[in-house]
Formats: C-alpha cells, sequence, structure tokens
C-alpha cells in the first residue's frame, strides 16, 4: 500500500512538472551519494536507509548507489564534493553531510575547502547521541552522579577534535572525566568496533547507529547507556531525546555531578555545538549550480518518502524519533547548522588549543 501511494505521488509529481517545465527525468540512470565516511557508521546508515526509497520516488525510479569516500573526518570527501559540477552530473550527483563535516567549517579549519553556500540542500535530518561504556564501569556511577568515574583513565576512538566528537569530548571534560581520544578513525562505526574489542573503554554514536550496532551491545550485557545528549523543544531547552526518552540527558548528568555547571561559558559553548551538530545532522545536496529544475525534483521525492503511510514506522527503528525536513524546512536548518555565537567558537578554538594542542590559525 505504502509503495503505491509513493509511486503515485512521484508519478503525479513527473507529470505535473513535466507539463511545467520544472523536474528532471532520471529514467535509466544511476545515483550516486557520496557519503564521505566509512560504510559503518551512523551516516551510513541513514543513506543506506533513504537510498532504495528515494529511488522509488524519483521520477524515472533511478537506481541509488551509495558510495564511501572517508578521509579527514569527511574533510576529503566534502573538498572533492565542492570541485563537482551540476553540468557534469546532471542531478545524479548528490552528497551527505554531518555534523562532523559542519564543525571544521564552523572553527575555519585551514583543511576546508567547502562552502556551504555553494551547495542546495534538498534534506535535512535531525539525529541524537547516546553515551556508552562497560559494565564494570557503569557500576560506578551513583545514579546519574557521573564523579565515581573519575579515577578511571579512559580511551575512546575519535574521527578528531575538531569533528563531531569533540561535543562528547567536551561534555566528559565537564563530568571531570579523564579521556583520551586515539584520533584518526574513519567513521563512528570503527569506533564501535574499538569498544567491542576492548581498546575503547567509552563511547558514543549518533542514534542510527545505536539503534542498529548498539543495541545489541546493550541487550548481550555488553554496554550500558550513560546518557543521551537530548533535543532540543520548541523554547529551544534540552529536553529528553523522543527516541531514548528513558535515557538520561548529558544536562542531568552535569547537573547531578558536582563541579559540572549547566551556565557559564563552557556550557553555552557546548550547547551551541549540539545545536549545530545535532538537531540539523545530515544533510543532502545537489552540487553547485544545479538547476531549479532538479532542486524541485528531489524535493518533492524526499517529500514523497516522508508522506509513505509506513515512513514513522520504518523510520523510528532506523533512524529514531527526528524531524526529517525538506523545503524551507531544511534551509533553516542549514543556518542553524552553520551559524555559531562568536563566543562559543572562541572559547571551542582555545580549549581545542589547551587540551589537543589543535591550532586551527
Amino acid at each position: 500500500m505504502a509503495m503505491s501511494l509513493v509511486a503515485a505521488a512521484a508519478a503525479s509529481f513527473a507529470t505535473s512538472a513535466t507539463a511545467g517545465g520544472h523536474g528532471i527525468d532520471l529514467s535509466g540512470k544511476t545515483v550516486e551519494w557520496v557519503i564521505p565516511f566509512s560504510e559503518t557508521g551512523g551516516s551510513a546508515k541513514w543513506a543506506n536507509f533513504y537510498a532504495p526509497l528515494l529511488s522509488e520516488a524519483l521520477p524515472g525510479q533511478p537506481t541509488v548507489v551509495v558510495k564511501f569516500m572517508p578521509g579527514a573526518g569527511s574533510t576529503k570527501g566534502a573538498n572533492w564534493f565542492q570541485e563537482q559540477s551540476f553540468e557534469d552530473s546532471e542531478g545524479t550527483l548528490i552528497f551527505g553531510s554531518s555534523g562532523s563535516t559542519q564543525f571544521p567549517y564552523l572553527l575555519g579549519d585551514p583543511r576546508v575547502r567547502y562552502e556551504y553556500n555553494d551547495w542546495n540542500v534538498v534534506l535535512a535530518s535531525g539525529t541524537g547521541g547516546v553515551a556508552y561504556l562497560p559494565p564494570e564501569l557503569a557500576g560506578k556511577m551513583d545514579g546519574l552522579d557521573a564523579s565515581g568515574l573519575r579515577d578511571t583513565d579512559f580511551i575512546y576512538g575519535s574521527q578528531g577534535a575538531t569533528r563531531l566528537d569533540l561535543v562528547p569530548l567536551l561534555a566528559w571534560e565537564m563530568l571531570g572525566l579523564n579521556v583520551e581520544p586515539v584520533f584518526g578513525i574513519k567513521g563512528r562505526g570503527d569506533g564501535r568496533l574499538m569498544f567491542e574489542r576492548g581498546e575503547a573503554n567509552i563511547d558514543y554514536q549518533t542514534s542510527s547507529s545505536f539503534l542498529k550496532g548498539v543495541t545489541p551491545l546493550v541487550e548481550a550485557g555488553t554496554a550500558v547507556p550513560m546518557m543521551s545528549w537530548g533535543a532540543l523543544d520548541a523554547d529551544g531547552n534540552i529536553v529528553r531525546d523522543p527516541t531514548f526518552p528513558d535515557m538520561p540527558t548529558f544536562k542531568e548528568v552535569c547537573e547531578a555531578t558536582d563541579g559540572c555547571e549547566t551556565s557559564g561559558e563552557q556550557w553555552e559553548a557546548w550547547k551551541a555545538f549540539f545545536v549545530a551538530g545535532f538537531p540539523a545532522q545530515k544533510m543532502v545536496f545537489l552540487p553547485a549550480g544545479a538547476s531549479e529544475d532538479a532542486i524541485v525534483t528531489y524535493t518533492a521525492a524526499f517529500e514523497a518518502v516522508k508522506a509513505r503511510a509506513d515512513f514513522a514506522e520504518i523510520s523510528s527503528g532506523r533512524l529514531g524519533v527526528y524531524p526529517q525536513m525538506t523545503g524551507d524546512e531544511a534551509t533553516g536548518a542549514l543556518a542553524s547548522a552553520t551559524q555559531v555565537p562568536q563566543a562559543a567558537k572562541d572559547f571551542v578554538v582555545g580549549w581545542l588549543k589547551d587540551r589537543y594542542g589543535v591550532s586551527l590559525n
């Protein structure tokens, strides 16, 4: 039933687009969806979930293939995409970014050669994140109070200090934990594998990767959720993540842990980068120079996917319960994800230099 509704919606759009001169026909073509991470992380799970649904909803039902281009915490793939032109692909190339692509851009990382304002957003997906521990360490917490973990030396597999990982790294530091990152992994899924092999004893995953990759560990008793990063309510307050309503947020754990403050410069910097990194964490773009016809086509296709009768059911178990935004909502989400108060940027730039020796000048 749901498939026929999507097909009907796509067919209706194709007919009206052709009649009005707005839209592109992708019959017989292959759309390449580039993900600048490894195939084991949350971005891979997000793209692999959407790819067959997008194929069905696009006019002409082209094959949608997910291609992975990991390197430099996604900067390699994003720099490559910046050099692509719509004229060369005619609607057969799209790119999936993540918070780890946004943060180096926000912080002025000299390796960044891409410009979000040149790209054309057609979908923005919100998400969340969950930190977790081995059971023997989780047992050191006193309810929500994490101070019992302060005598532990933690190892964490990280994509880099300027990536989305700065959200958990700063959170753990605010709790007074001694977490030593091992930089250089190519996706958060690689961090999970380090945890599974006992090479790391603390980790975090975005919601899609946690649902698929970590939930089995929790069920087997080899991992215990510590906290989620939370979600934003309509007034911009941090509340419990709707995908994990029974799990405390970092804010709750911070409030229960002596020495951790939910006000002041450090908290405001953490919250600003959480907001930039998670409520609109993953986005789909057409390259520079995309025609209005192509933008309309992809926007309509993602709207048709969201309109499926079974979308809420099939997406909740794969992506979690988060907004999937198109059109003006996606444009607004892009703005919020690529704009951070200067005071928060200054704090994080100084913290990265003092804590990790990372200079962005």
